[in-house]
C-alpha cells in the first residue's frame, strides 16, 4: 500500500519531502505508547502524583511553590495532592532551614523504592514490547533516540497550551 507523501496540515513547516513527519501519527504513537506504560500498577497513584513525586525525587527537597511551579499545577491542586502522598507514607513534610514560616517537601525511603519499582516494571514491560519489533524497527528507534531525548527535554520548555 502507497503511503501519500504529500504535505498534509500536520507536517506544516518542514520544507523538503525526506523532513516531512506525520506530527498526528507521531502525537498518537507517543500518547498511546505512554499509557502502555502507565498501564502496570501505579502504587495507588495518579499520572500527576506520580509525576509530582518523581519531581520531588530529582529536585527536592523543595518548597511546595516550586513543585507547583515545576507540575504546571494550582497550589491549591497540589495542596490535596501532597496531602495524598504524605498519607501513603511517599514524602514527607520539613521545615524549611531558611525560613520557619514553610516548610519543604522530600521523598521517604518508601517514596524512593516505590519509584524504583515502578521504573523495573515499566522496564520490563518496554523490553518485552521491544522483542515483537523487527531489527530494522528496533534500528530504527535506536537511530531516532536523540531526537526524542531531545523532544522530551527541550532546552526552551514548550509553551503550555491556555485553558
Amino acid at each position: 500500500m502507497a503511503r501519500d507523501t504529500t504535505m498534509s496540515p500536520s507536517a506544516a513547516g518542514f520544507q523538503t519531502e525526506a523532513d516531512v513527519i506525520d506530527v498526528t501519527r507521531l502525537r498518537v504513537a507517543l500518547a498511546r505508547l505512554s499509557r502502555r506504560m502507565r498501564r502496570h500498577a501505579l502504587a495507588g497513584l495518579t499520572p500527576t502524583q506520580l509525576a509530582a513525586l518523581s519531581t520531588v525525587e530529582r529536585a527536592g527537597p523543595l518548597r511546595l511553590g516550586d513543585l507547583a511551579a515545576a507540575e504546571g499545577i494550582a497550589p491549591s491542586t497540589l495542596t490535596r495532592m501532597v496531602a495524598v502522598l504524605e498519607e501513603l507514607g511517599y514524602v514527607r513534610r520539613d521545615a524549611d532551614p531558611t525560613d520557619a514560616r514553610a516548610s519543604t517537601l522530600a521523598i521517604t525511603t518508601r517514596g524512593h523504592e516505590t519509584l524504583e519499582r515502578l521504573r523495573e516494571e515499566g522496564t520490563v514491560m518496554l523490553t518485552e514490547s521491544l522483542k515483537l519489533l523487527t531489527a530494522g524497527q528496533r534500528a530504527a528507534l535506536a537511530a531516532a533516540l536523540p531526537a526524542l531525548e531531545a523532544l522530551a527535554e527541550p532546552e526552551t520548555p514548550l509553551p503550555r497550551p491556555a485553558r
